[in-house]
């Protein structure tokens, strides 16, 4: 076994067996708090982001999104660190077999994706040539937005996905 393999093996067993994990473990009800702040995490980001981006799909002006925008992005970003973190959690109470589970590589492959998407969106906003409110918006947003929706929607599919497999 390689040294990297090694440590990655290491770091596997540590997280399986921290505190917060072992405490997951142990107690139904924990998991369950734990569980339900991830759905609730899930809600939040899910809830937020997807009508903005239907909103920007449709491509009508920006003067809507003057409001809905800023609302709707702290949301999903609060959505999106209370999903992150108490998946983070939820996958410390057995990481090896996470690791194994196919649907669970696609769905960190898909939120990998989802927030690069996130990234160059943001950018889009900050970059010069948007339109003014009065007029429509460009077809780089429209599909930004779009693929923002797909994705975030496949990353929720594949995380359902997990436990059926």
């Amino acid at each position: 076994m390689s040294t990297a393999m090694a440590v990655g093996a290491m770091v596997v067993e540590w997280i399986g067996n921290w505190p917060g994990a072992r405490w997951l473990q142990q107690s139904g009800t924990a998991y369950l708090f734990v569980n339900a702040a991830h759905i609730l995490g899930l809600g939040l980001l899910l809830g937020a982001i997807l009508p903005l981006d239907l909103r920007l799909v449709l491509g009508r002006s920006q003067a809507a999104l003057s409001v809905l925008a800023p609302v709707a992005i702290r949301t999903a970003a609060a959505g999106l660190a209370l999903a992150v973190l108490t998946g983070a959690w939820l996958f410390s109470v057995n990481p090896v077999d996470y690791l194994q589970n196919t649907a669970f590589r696609w769905k960190l492959l898909l939120l990998s994706l989802a927030l690069v998407n996130v990234v160059v969106q943001h950018r889009q906003w900050r970059s010069p040539g948007l339109p003014d409110a009065t007029r429509a918006l460009p077809l780089r947003v429209r599909v930004l937005a779009g693929t923002s929706a797909l994705l975030w929607i496949a990353t929720l599919v594949a995380g359902r996905w997990i436990g059926f497999l």
